[in-house]
């Protein structure tokens, strides 16, 4: 039997991404869901502060390989933040 990759871990393998990630979110999913809201809220949070910084970062004309591995960071963070909401919200038969 072939299995697909699941569309998330395409997404990630396009990014760059350690295929531990989805490890590490996996088993997030095992905890509560206050545990899981309150995780998505703190991405959420650093999803915020990162693109504040990288804003600033690239007024000033700074590192540019900084703000590179900052702008990677981002993207890490929006799609764990996608993927934790997909699992945070019941499958709706149409």
């Amino acid at each position: 039997m072939l299995l697909r990759p699941r569309r998330g871990m395409v997404m990630a393998a396009r990014r760059g991404l350690h295929p531990s990630f989805h490890f590490r979110v996996h088993i997030l999913m095992l905890d509560d869901r206050d545990s899981l809201l309150r995780q998505l809220h703190e991405m959420r949070s650093e999803h915020r502060d990162l693109d504040t910084v990288i804003a600033r970062l690239e007024a000033s004309l700074a590192d540019q390989l900084q703000v590179q591995r900052l702008k990677k960071r981002k993207l890490k963070l929006k799609d764990e933040i996608a993927w934790l909401e997909s699992r945070l919200l019941p499958d709706i038969i149409a």
